[in-house]
């Protein structure tokens, strides 16, 4: 049985795409991820798209899109908001697993060309770093424990 992951936040054009398109580039047929914004922007930052392209993970079908356009009901939801600055996660409803994988936001970034890729690129390396803890994880045995699972959730959303 495909299992979901929900990749949530406010825009859903620059952490949340990001996640989803590196979740699924590196996950078994078991899994698919999805991401939304609780107000999404209504198109994918193009930085976000030409660091896919770079690191070889397509982004064909990528959209900025609202969690109430989902294909599926996700298992978890993985919210991506930073915690600087006042930015708010947006609470998705539903009886899932939910864990905070906080990232500061790269289309917030100011400087030169090269600082705001360079943020970007954070990022993205955080997330990756993240998703690739997650799949490391014994799946199949503590999938059906949800606290053992939260807990590693948790943990992961700490590291950088």
């Amino acid at each position: 049985m495909k299992r979901f992951i929900l990749f949530l936040c406010t825009g859903n054009s620059c952490r949340s795409v990001l996640a989803e398109a590196t979740f699924n580039a590196l996950a078994g047929p078991e899994w698919r991820a999805m991401s939304a914004g609780s107000h999404p922007t209504g198109t994918v930052h193009p930085r976000s798209l030409a660091l896919l392209q770079r690191e070889g993970i397509a982004i064909e079908g990528l959209h900025s899109k609202s969690w109430d356009d989902l294909p599926a009901i996700p298992d978890i939801v993985i919210t991506v908001c930073g915690n600087a600055a006042g930015e708010t996660c947006p609470a998705y409803l539903g009886p899932v697993l939910r864990a905070h994988w906080g990232v500061e936001d790269p289309a917030k970034a100011t400087g030169s060309d090269a600082e705001i890729d360079a943020k970007f690129e954070q990022a993205y390396r955080i997330l990756r770093a993240r998703i690739e803890a997650f799949l490391k994880l014994p799946l199949d045995r503590i999938r059906k424990d949800r606290e053992q699972l939260k807990m590693e959730l948790d943990r992961i959303g700490k590291l950088s």
